[in-house]
């Protein structure tokens, strides 16, 4: 039934987004009823494009969902885009129309024309989603110092790297890996961590890029936690990618590491929905750790339970990839209020929340550019 709905709810919108630009393109460009009908055919193929994809992914047709992705994809980054830019177009369009009716003073010199505003919206879409190619594939680096009084003298600078939403799958392969890869080894991380939706996929050639993960060394090791697109991709597939990569996956489970470092991970909540979570609370599962020791909490998605501040010291997250195309990290803010960076909670406890490491559906960031995360834990000397 969820699956129904959401089908239901994303077709709806994706194809107004159509009908809107079919509509702008008619009148601009006076189309005749063959165009007219060949594009219309076009945006009903890319409309049906994700689900396709998704069957064809399904069934083992590796070599066709590819290709389907990467015409499909693109062109729903593209219409995103194209839609937001001559959606504010309209409504300037719609001020001055009012402003000429309300005031009766002649306007036409900042009068945009239907005309003029499609190619202004073509034009804005092309240039927005070619740099949003070379943005998505431009992964920095964020370096973040987390101070505590719990970080022992000895341990000098504990080197924690986080990656996030990475998507491994069908659009994200081997050349985007080793991009993310080499931020990584770079950072010559102590512990690797991944928090969340660092598989996508559901083909059978993902052994090559588990190796990739695993020759990546760590002086602790590699933890993960599963996202919402783990369990979309099939729970099991993932634990078995994750096992071959070197990954520790924890589902409401905690280690403790070098004797000072808790790290407790908890499912994404899609796993209630799938029948596959451990009935452990966040509350029990960090209220038995000792509170004297610096805990690490891996949680996808960036909500902080209200009973958990104070029982543990950072919470790392993902999930929301800053929108990854402006303006949708508008909307991404109205149910995440927190999408990027460093928050300091009540209780001396903080939320890390990464932009994520690769992309999802469209291979294209705009104003979200990805990062791997360096958290370095000093100690911190409160008696001076």
């Amino acid at each position: 039934m969820r699956l129904i709905i959401f089908l239901t709810v994303f077709l709806s919108i994706y194809s107004s987004f159509h009908l809107y630009a079919f509509v702008k393109m008619r009148r601009a460009l006076s189309l005749h009823l063959g165009a007219g009908a060949i594009i219309a055919v076009f945006m009903a193929f890319m409309v049906a494009a994700p689900i396709l994809i998704r069957t064809a992914e399904r069934h083992g047709f590796e070599l066709c969902a590819r290709f389907l992705a990467h015409i499909g994809y693109i062109w729903m980054g593209f219409l995103f885009v194209f839609v937001s830019v001559a959606f504010v177009l309209d409504i300037y369009r719609f001020l001055i129309h009012g402003g000429r009716q309300i005031l009766a003073v002649d306007l036409s010199a900042i009068t945009l024309s239907q005309q003029y505003s499609f190619y202004i919206a073509i034009l804005l879409a092309v240039i927005i989603t070619a740099y949003g190619a070379f943005e998505a594939i431009s992964i920095r680096t964020e370096h973040v110092i987390i101070r505590s009084e719990k970080i022992p003298k000895h341990a000098g600078r504990t080197r924690i790297v986080q990656i996030s939403d990475v998507h491994l799958g069908l659009m994200v392969q081997e050349k985007r890996m080793a991009r993310i890869l080499n931020k990584v080894r770079a950072a010559k991380p102590d512990i690797l961590v991944s928090t969340g939706d660092l598989f996508d996929g559901q083909m059978d050639s993902l052994a090559g890029l588990a190796s990739m993960l695993k020759e990546i060394p760590t002086t602790y090791g590699k933890f993960a936690i599963t996202g919402n697109h783990e369990f979309y991709a099939g729970l099991d597939r993932f634990l078995n990618f994750a096992e071959k990569a070197g990954f520790i996956v924890l589902q409401q489970e905690s280690v403790n590491v070098s004797g000072w470092l808790n790290i407790a991970g908890v499912d994404d909540v899609t796993a209630k929905r799938y029948g596959q979570t451990k009935n452990v609370s966040e509350k029990t599962l960090l209220a038995k750790l000792p509170s004297g020791q610096f805990t690490l909490f891996l949680k996808h998605r960036p909500l902080v339970d209200d009973e958990t501040p104070g029982l543990f010291d950072l919470q790392l997250s993902g999930h929301t990839h800053k929108g990854q195309i402006f303006p949708f990290s508008l909307i991404t803010m109205i149910y995440y209020p927190h999408i990027a960076g460093l928050l300091h909670l009540e209780k001396n406890s903080r939320l890390y929340v990464s932009r994520g490491s690769g992309t999802w559906g469209p291979p294209i960031r705009f104003l979200a550019a990805p990062e791997v995360t360096l958290i370095e834990l000093v100690h911190e000397d409160k008696t001076k």
